[in-house]
């Protein structure tokens, strides 16, 4: 798997050529807002490293796809979600709506979700 992809942008994210509003980070992730929020707080976490989706990152590197979810808490807390609740998602593949084939989680929270799924 490659280190970094030249036309993913999330991997511009990394590297700093786009810019984002980052709330935590270490030597294996960052997490920053998403522009098009769909929660009062919505981060996304990604690997610093290039890995397509939540499937392949945890073939290839456990430890990172381990890091992904440590961050996500540390960010859940950080945004004042633990106490009252919050999702972490992983969207895989096309039919899960996957439109940036950059492995990240959604953190999602600040009010009332609502279903998982639309009826």
């Amino acid at each position: 798997m490659p280190e970094v992809s030249d036309d993913c942008l999330f991997c511009r994210i990394v590297a700093g050529e786009i810019p984002a509003t980052v709330v935590y980070g270490n030597e294996s992730v960052i997490a920053f807002r998403d522009i098009q929020p769909q929660a009062p707080v919505h981060v996304l976490v990604i690997p610093r490293a290039h890995h397509p989706n939540a499937a392949a990152i945890g073939e290839a590197d456990p430890a990172v796809a381990g890091a992904i979810l440590a961050a996500a808490g540390a960010v859940a807390k950080a945004e004042g979600l633990a106490d009252d609740g919050y999702r972490v998602i992983f969207n895989t593949g096309p039919n899960a709506l996957q439109t940036v084939f950059h492995v990240h989680a959604h953190v999602l929270g600040g009010g009332p979700l609502g279903p998982m799924l639309a009826s």
